[in-house]
């Protein structure tokens, strides 16, 4: 058999040369189908759950995410994360746990990120940016743990797509209110005093340290976009109903 041709990751991407682009398309064009055809797998309503993938078994952020991983599963939901360890893993632990559809959107890294074992529904991406576009397309709302700057880009990512209406009645919810106190004062004192940002924009953000919490906030905005489906320009998700962040 031909051996199957290497696909270019991102780095080969942003050096190659003229003569490559045609090739390079056609792959990625590939991959964003891939995931487009992975997502339309997924039948019925899903969270996208990120987080630190340096969290070991057993420390509290690892439980409280199979915590809310589990309540979700039990409502009926998807949890899709990025599949690697750490969060990642105990997000869809818990979905598998209770029953649910736990699914896996893996990248692959010079530094192999192995998958979890606990995915129903898994796809390892090249590029970054096909696998995040699936992790909003298959989405109703993100709920973001603790982590590192890869956990900060889906955050600032999200909120912008939020923020300039590529996206409606879409929650992002932060867990644990203590680890993310600091950031969103500096949100507030330089962002908003510095008039980066306009009031409205302090409130697509909930907090809440209560997996409970975080599914009821989820699931209050997926109906809210259910009856709003059938209007032409659907408003922004009304705020007043979740914990903001100015909380």
């Amino acid at each position: 058999m031909p051996d199957t041709p290497k696909r270019p990751d991102d780095r080969e991407v942003l050096s190659s040369g003229n003569g490559e682009h045609e090739r390079h398309v056609q792959m990625i064009a590939a991959e964003f189908r891939r995931g487009f055809e992975a997502v339309d797998e997924i039948d019925r309503p899903a969270v996208s759950i990120f987080g630190s993938a340096r969290v070991p078994e057993g420390e509290h952020f690892y439980n409280l995410a199979r915590d809310v991983g589990r309540e979700f599963a039990r409502a009926g939901w998807a949890v899709v994360t990025g599949g690697g360890p750490g969060i990642m893993e105990a997000a869809n632990r818990g979905a598998q746990e209770a029953g649910g559809l736990s699914v896996g959107f893996n990248i692959r890294l010079p530094h192999e990120q192995a998958a979890n074992p606990y995915t129903d529904l898994s796809l390892t991406f090249d590029h970054f940016y096909a696998r995040k576009t699936m992790f909003v397309k298959a989405a109703e709302g993100f709920v973001i743990f603790p982590g590192g700057f890869g956990t900060m880009d889906e955050l600032f990512e999200s909120l912008t797509l939020i923020q300039v209406g590529e996206i409606f009645h879409f929650p992002v919810v932060l867990m644990d209110c203590d680890y993310w106190e600091e950031m969103v004062r500096w949100i507030r004192r330089e962002l908003l005093g510095k008039r980066m940002i306009s009031p409205d924009d302090l409130d697509l953000l909930s907090r809440t340290d209560e997996p409970a919490e975080a599914v009821r906030i989820v699931l209050e905005h997926h109906e809210l976009s259910e009856s709003k489906k059938h209007h032409k320009s659907p408003a922004r998700a009304d705020a007043r109903s979740r914990k903001g962040i100015s909380a």
